[in-house]
């Protein structure tokens, strides 16, 4: 039997936080790899691993039985959250690989499934904002966060934990809901390159805006707003050098 898996940097990143001996779903698992990573290591561990379309979770089926994993990872077709059934239980959810308008809209849509999920995991490949917001709107402190680099991509990694405590959306600035309130302490070099890449692209971005026939002003400003929080982080990063 295969006791070992190899793991993507990313998804390797993200593994890393999922709890010894968690009951965890992974939503748009794909191949099943994460799962089948995370149980071969702990033998505490539980999970389900989600899929939407059939040609995933038959691959992901055939992964689990490959590595002779059945007993302890469920492989689920479905829709998002709805995989999940009452009773079983999780307190970790893992969503990763996917954009950030689209993990809200999952966790939004499946609510009513997370009410013993004490741990969420998500790594959006673009606009970790909008999954923060829904985090901490939703009583999900953000107790982590992680950049990471791999093949010339940079992926960002939220690990948010659940209190009963009040939200701390009244405590998180605009700037913090874009950067991360934590990466904006790391400041770590894939950082600094990411916000190099995005102030170059909004400012591209800006300058059309201002040259079409019909403009959207507050959408110009917000967007002018951004840059200038982008260029301070940016000038933080020269003048660490």
């Amino acid at each position: 039997m295969v006791k070992t898996i190899n793991l993507s940097t990313r998804l390797t990143a993200v593994a890393s936080y999922i709890n010894k001996g968690a009951h965890f779903a992974d939503i748009g698992s794909d191949h099943a790899y994460l799962p089948c990573y995370v149980c071969l290591k702990d033998k505490t561990a539980k999970a389900i691993a989600g899929e939407v379309n059939e040609g995933p979770y038959n691959s992901a089926r055939e992964t689990v039985t490959s590595y002779q994993l059945t007993d302890v990872i469920d492989v689920r077709l479905g829709n998002g959250l709805e995989v999940i059934r009452p009773g079983d239980e999780l307190n970790h959810v893992v969503i990763a690989g996917m954009g950030g308008s689209l993990i809200k809209s999952i966790l939004e849509d499946g609510k009513d499934k997370l009410k013993h999920v004490k741990r969420i995991i998500a790594q959006p490949n673009v606009d970790a904002r909008n999954v923060r917001k829904w985090l901490v709107e939703n009583h999900y402190f953000l107790t982590n966060e992680e950049i990471v680099e791999e093949n010339g991509h940079i992926y960002e990694i939220i690990v948010a934990d659940y209190s009963e405590r009040t939200s701390e959306k009244e405590k998180i600035s605009g700037k913090e809901l874009l950067f991360g309130p934590i990466l904006l302490k790391k400041k770590t070099k894939e950082f600094y390159k990411k916000w190099q890449h995005e102030f170059e692209k909004l400012q591209r971005i800006v300058l059309q805006m201002k040259h079409a026939k019909v403009q959207d002003i507050e959408k110009i400003k917000q967007f002018e707003q951004e840059l200038v929080w982008m260029e301070e982080v940016l000038q933080d990063g020269k003048s660490n050098q």
